[in-house]
């Protein structure tokens, strides 16, 4: 990445009245448009729809939020998506997940600090974002762990949290 400001002009929040309704939503369930949501509202259809899955992945499944707040930090870390990993640090500590942790998932190898289940959703998440193939065996450990809606919903975790970075280091958005 270059040294180069943000690759796309931000959008102000209330300066394009086309705009107000996915801007009122963002608003309603984050506090604010951020960084983030000012680079994708430069098209309407993909802030909104950004906005509702993200949305979905982080507020309405049933996987717990330490373990989502770390595969989160891993998928940053691993794409180098330092936005993302800086923006959810305080929504790890919130979910109880101690500095300890927050740091070793800035680690090549995973450090034995993690339990046995964040240390599979780990492996899931590094296999999801370093290899896009999940090995049957790694995936029939998730099995074990995860009914069909959890198995879902933790690869939709890995999954979206990818796109998110991804679209953030293209971007070049760093602060």
């Amino acid at each position: 990445m270059t040294n180069t400001p943000v690759r796309v002009p931000l959008v102000q929040p209330g300066t394009r009245p086309e705009l107000a309704e996915v801007e009122a939503r963002i608003m309603a369930e984050r506090g604010r448009v951020s960084l983030l949501y000012q680079v994708l509202l430069n098209s309407a259809p993909i802030a909104s729809g950004w906005e509702r899955m993200l949305t979905a992945v982080r507020n309405q499944t049933g996987v717990p939020a330490d373990l989502r707040e770390l595969m989160i930090l891993r998928v940053a870390v691993l794409n180098g998506a330092v936005f993302e990993y800086d923006a959810h640090v305080p929504h790890a500590q919130k979910a109880g997940v101690g500095d300890g942790k927050i740091d070793a998932v800035r680690s090549d190898a995973l450090p034995d600090v993690f339990s046995p289940l964040e240390r599979l959703v780990l492996e899931l998440t590094d296999a999801m974002t370093r290899e896009v193939v999940v090995p049957d065996a790694l995936m029939a450990r998730v099995q074990q762990h995860f009914d069909a809606k959890g198995v879902v919903e933790v690869v939709a975790t890995v999954a979206a949290y990818n796109m998110v970075s991804r679209l953030l280091v293209a971007l070049d958005v760093r602060h």
